[in-house]
């Protein structure tokens, strides 16, 4: 399985100028830790991360310290997330007939998330990570008004991994980039193509680190998981 990781976050809403995934989680930049989860995983066996050139020398550093096993290449991203998962997907290997795509921001995501959705994938053509919405959701006019609430048992929050056939999220891509789609993630693009998207179950711990809070309960999590594993 192949593995993008889109790696080119700022941190202005953490505090900080810098690249997010360079700030220290228990002792390691956030991107270690979801390295080490694809390092740990049976089904992955390359990995590319998609960022800016100017961050390349300090994810090389984590690279070094890491002594991972599983081949990784820089690949230079685009100006937004869209444009760059379009140049990761370029920069795949011509082997490459699968794909993960994780944001690097979801660093507590598991081995055992990313086997799932590895496996999940020889069954289907696209599928994402999500668990089930615990909030009842309403939908709001511009006025600031309630005019629905969905069925809260059709609703899902989806996270990555994200998984594809590559060529056909290639299409995808090509046909988006046409037609001036702009999209937040890679199923939306699935979906506008009419195909199918399966959901995997996800990870109640697979937050995606936003704001200072998010660190602190990443913090946590992690430890709790240290302390589960002796």
């Amino acid at each position: 399985m192949h593995l993008l990781i889109p790696a080119a976050g700022r941190g202005q809403r953490m505090g900080s100028d810098r690249n997010k995934l360079l700030l220290p989680l228990l002792g390691k930049p956030l991107l270690a830790w979801t390295l080490l989860a694809a390092e740990s995983s049976t089904e992955i066996n390359w990995i590319g991360i998609v960022g800016q050139p100017f961050d390349f020398p300090d994810f090389r550093a984590i690279l070094e310290d890491l002594n991972l096993t599983t081949p990784v290449v820089f690949i230079e991203g685009g100006k937004t997330r869209q444009e760059s998962v379009c140049n990761g997907l370029d920069a795949l290997p011509k082997t490459a007939s699968q794909v993960l795509i994780h944001d690097g921001a979801r660093c507590l995501v598991t081995r055992e998330l990313f086997d799932r959705c590895s496996e999940a994938l020889n069954t289907c053509q696209g599928l994402i990570a999500a668990v089930p919405v615990k909030d009842t959701i309403k939908v709001v006019d511009e006025h600031g008004f309630v005019k629905d609430t969905p069925e809260r048992r059709q609703m899902w929050a989806a996270q990555t991994p994200q998984g594809f056939q590559v060529e056909l999220l290639k299409s995808c891509h090509r046909q988006g980039k046409v037609l001036g789609w702009e999209v937040t993630d890679d199923a939306a693009l699935f979906e506008r193509c009419q195909l199918p998207v399966k959901i995997v179950e996800g990870e109640e711990t697979n937050l995606k680190l936003t704001t200072k809070f998010d660190l602190r309960l990443a913090e946590f999590i992690l430890s709790q998981r240290q302390t589960e594993e002796g």
